[in-house]
């Protein structure tokens, strides 16, 4: 992975999502509102899958990817927290995965054989962020199957959070 450029076409399909978030607040209506979650997951498979392809990977879009990502889908789950879509219970557990992601990330850096260790995306964490894509679908189009887009967003983040738990357990220095 290179360092590379900020301003490469996969980054800039990745920073998209910052005013894609800033307009799923301005938005109202359901169908605007699922037009820019439907843009934001289109840039989010565009950026990895053109960097991929063009050997374009660089440590800039490995980070500004997931912030992004984070980014989009904490807006539209506060929006959706504040005009009652959605519940607090439903709101923690569909970010549990990054609530438990940020502090094992803030513990990592804090313990000094865990440093070196690289933060790198892993399956089940995309995963999770496309559960959670789908979910705002779900909340806007099908609320009825809020509650089962739950239960599968808890439980593939639960698997999720064991995944980057034995990942650094494995990676650390010895």
């Amino acid at each position: 992975m290179s360092r590379g450029s900020l301003l490469t076409l996969p980054n800039i399909l990745s920073l998209v999502r910052i005013p894609l978030a800033a307009a799923f607040l301005a938005m109202q209506g359901t169908p605007e509102r699922v037009a820019i979650i439907g843009a934001a997951g289109v840039s989010d498979v565009l950026d990895g899958w053109i960097a991929r392809r063009r050997n374009a990977v660089t440590r800039w879009g490995a980070l500004l990817d997931p912030v992004a990502d984070r980014f989009f889908v904490f807006t539209a789950i506060c929006a959706l927290l504040f005009s009652g879509t959605v519940g607090t219970a439903q709101y923690f557990v569909f970010l549990s995965r990054d609530l438990a992601t940020a502090i094992g990330f803030l513990v990592a850096r804090a313990i000094p054989w865990l440093r070196a260790v690289p933060f790198q995306a892993r399956a089940l964490g995309k995963a999770v962020t496309v559960l959670q894509q789908l979910f705002l679908l779900v909340a806007l189009l099908a609320p009825g199957y809020v509650n089962a887009m739950l239960v599968t967003i808890a439980l593939v983040s639960a698997a999720s959070i064991v995944d980057y738990t034995l990942m650094l357990w494995r990676a650390r220095p010895r």
